[in-house]
């Protein structure tokens, strides 16, 4: 499953999405901006992934392109009075198919090689925006580029981009999606209006599962929400790899430590660097991540049993707690997480990363 960085598997893909939840401020400034005619040269969306970041750039992009091409497109609708646009029409069915000529996304590339999508955005990526702004206008109005992720480029291409950015050609427009935005360079950072977004509230996630996910137990989806971190993305891969007994199978292994079982290790790691595990092996990592990243917090004192997100959760962590300090657990999490990105970037052996995790973590309990 390869989707963007706010994408939905089974949900319209963020430039087919006509409707946005939750982000109803963010929207409404940006139309004040507009109307003003104080709409910045870059604009900088960043916020939980999952949340839709992705979503709202194209509904800015598309409600641009509307305007250039007929102001009819736009109004008469439910959402008047912010960037609606009408779904049945032209610049919306463009830009859904991704047949905009003035529209161009930028996002990681897929490497044949290595049959999975790049780890990084490169500077081929980012040369493509210059000579894209330096077209005219197919229908006399914007020019718009989306860098989706932005933080994965790498510094070569967000040098490039920075050269953009600092020379901006009349009637474009950049917008950049970020989960990460300190992975950016503070420069580009600093030529952009950032709009950080908020996690959605758990009502909306709720409400969102409840229709892609219909088939889900009211406790399950309850339990996929506090796990997601109020990421409907998140929670639907998460209900779609089996996320709920993936944790709780983490979890029954740190609740041995400091004797964790070596076979229930071996077994878990086997299934995880399987071929066709990516989605499962990708959520491994991110749920160990959050654990720790709740461990640390758990031992400082600032979480109670109340705030588990499963039920074994606080009696692991209560277990855990009293083994290492709150910075040795957040240093566990930094070096593991490093480990993980090291694996994907020089295409190491999965099953040791997920070996050499769990294993990290009982070493800390002794």
């Amino acid at each position: 499953m390869q989707t963007s960085a706010d994408g939905v598997d089974g949900a319209p893909a963020p430039r087919e999405n006509a409707d946005l939840l939750g982000h109803e401020n963010a929207e409404l400034e940006l139309r004040r901006l507009l109307e003003a005619g104080r709409l910045p040269h870059a604009v900088l969306l960043s916020g939980p992934r999952g949340i839709g970041k992705a979503t709202l750039a194209f509904r800015l992009a598309r409600f641009l392109l509307a305007a250039s091409n007929n102001v009819a497109e736009m109004v008469g609708g439910a959402g008047e009075g912010r960037l609606w646009v009408n779904p049945d029409s032209g610049a919306f069915r463009r830009v859904a198919s991704g047949g905009h000529a003035d529209l161009l996304t930028v996002e990681r590339a897929y490497d044949p090689r290595r049959r999975r999508l790049r780890s990084e955005i490169v500077v081929e990526d980012t040369r493509a925006i210059a000579g894209f702004f330096r077209l005219t206008s197919a229908e006399e109005g914007w020019r718009i580029v989306i860098v989706d992720g932005a933080e994965e480029m790498n510094r070569n291409a967000a040098n490039a981009l920075l050269k953009i950015l600092e020379e901006p050609p009349p009637r474009a427009l950049l917008l950049l999606v970020s989960h990460s935005p300190a992975g950016l360079l503070p420069t580009v950072r600093s030529r952009c209006r950032h709009f950080p977004l908020s996690a959605l509230p758990r009502q909306v996630v709720l409400q969102l599962l409840a229709r892609y996910r219909p088939e889900l137990a009211d406790t399950e989806a309850s339990a996929l929400a506090r796990l997601a971190e109020a990421s409907i993305g998140r929670a639907v891969e998460l209900a779609d790899v089996g996320g709920l007994a993936l944790y709780r199978s983490i979890l029954g292994i740190l609740a041995q430590a400091p004797c964790v079982d070596v076979a229930e290790v071996y077994a878990l790691a086997d299934k995880l660097a399987r071929p066709d595990a990516e989605d499962a092996y990708r959520a491994a990592q991110e749920l160990l991540s959050q654990f720790l990243a709740r461990m640390a917090a758990r031992a400082a004192g600032r979480r109670r049993g109340s705030d588990e997100l499963v039920g074994e959760e606080g009696d692991v962590m209560q277990h855990l707690a009293a083994h290492a300090d709150p910075g040795r657990w957040a240093d566990l999490r930094g070096r593991i997480d490093r480990d993980f990105a090291n694996t994907d970037e020089l295409n190491l052996d999965r099953r040791q990363a997920i070996i050499g995790a769990l294993f990290a973590v009982e070493e800390l309990a002794r």
